[in-house]
């Protein structure tokens, strides 16, 4: 299954987490004011993207399993992925692979892959103000998360149906509440940029208008990509440092020489 999907700005706003559009202007502790002008703003400025853009999204549902750390789709796609190295406050070292059903179970699991993003224009929003070359920018980054977020609640209910009966709250949603995790590319549990090239192959993101840089960066700015896992004990964690013999191990599975293994990891890799 594969979708391609077409939002207007409305549609997709009422996902908007508005905390982290505060926090991106460092306003989240401020007078209530200050966050009601900039609210009003943004408010003014999500109208004008409503006549003008709209936000754009493709999904796919794969069969998988799990083999070591490996996400395998369709029996031979496969995905590595990276384990923490240091236990988390629960004891565990966990990977993004434990929450698929492991091959050889006799069970077959399924796991999605999305990338979600805007109009380019609405990133750049032509302005000879400082102000709202800012405000759309950060409106573009709230509104490819909140396209990420309504796709992944069609997901659930419909395209895969594995929370057919979900009846959450927009409040809910951003407390994720929900069943399953939305891991991102780049971010603490997937921290290698260089996955959208796995990804850009098995989904063809171009069709929604995402581009590659040479190093995974996805264009526009103003995009997001990743997995959804339906595992009901599946949660967000953050990798932490791996050490040279992980990085080793990972550069072989993704069959890349070590020291470009290396340049993608590099935040994610400790002193020796």
């Amino acid at each position: 299954m594969r979708e391609v999907r077409q939002y207007r700005v409305a549609q997709v706003a009422p996902y908007v987490n508005w905390l982290y559009f505060y926090h991106a202007w460092q306003v989240g502790g401020k007078g209530e004011g200050e966050r009601e002008s900039l609210k009003a703003d943004a408010d003014d400025m999500l109208r004008h993207f409503d006549k003008h853009y709209s936000t754009k999204a493709v999904v796919a549902l794969f069969d998988a399993c799990a083999e070591g750390d490996d996400i395998i789709l369709e029996g031979s796609k496969r995905i590595p992925m990276l384990r923490q190295q240091a236990p988390d406050a629960k004891g565990e070292c966990l990977c993004l692979a434990d929450f698929v059903a492991p091959a050889g179970s006799g069970k077959m699991d399924k796991v999605a892959l999305f990338a979600a993003t805007v109009d380019p224009m609405m990133e750049n929003e032509p302005s000879d103000d400082p102000y709202r070359r800012m405000l759309a920018q950060t409106l573009a980054d709230r509104l490819a998360e909140a396209t990420a977020e309504r796709l992944h609640e069609e997901v659930r209910k419909q395209l895969w149906g594995y929370a057919a009966g979900e009846n959450l709250t927009m409040d809910d949603l951003h407390a994720e509440k929900f069943q399953g995790i939305r891991p991102a590319v780049g971010y603490p549990s997937l921290p290698d940029t260089s996955l959208n090239f796995i990804i850009d192959r098995l989904i063809d993101m171009r069709e929604v208008g995402i581009r590659l840089t040479e190093n995974g960066a996805m264009r526009p700015h103003a995009s997001v990509s990743g997995l959804m896992l339906a595992h009901p004990k599946a949660r967000y964690f953050n990798l932490g440092k791996i050490g040279n013999d992980q990085l080793a191990d990972y550069a072989r599975r993704r069959g890349m020489p070590m020291e470009m293994a290396r340049k993608f990891l590099a935040t994610s890799i400790g002193k020796s």
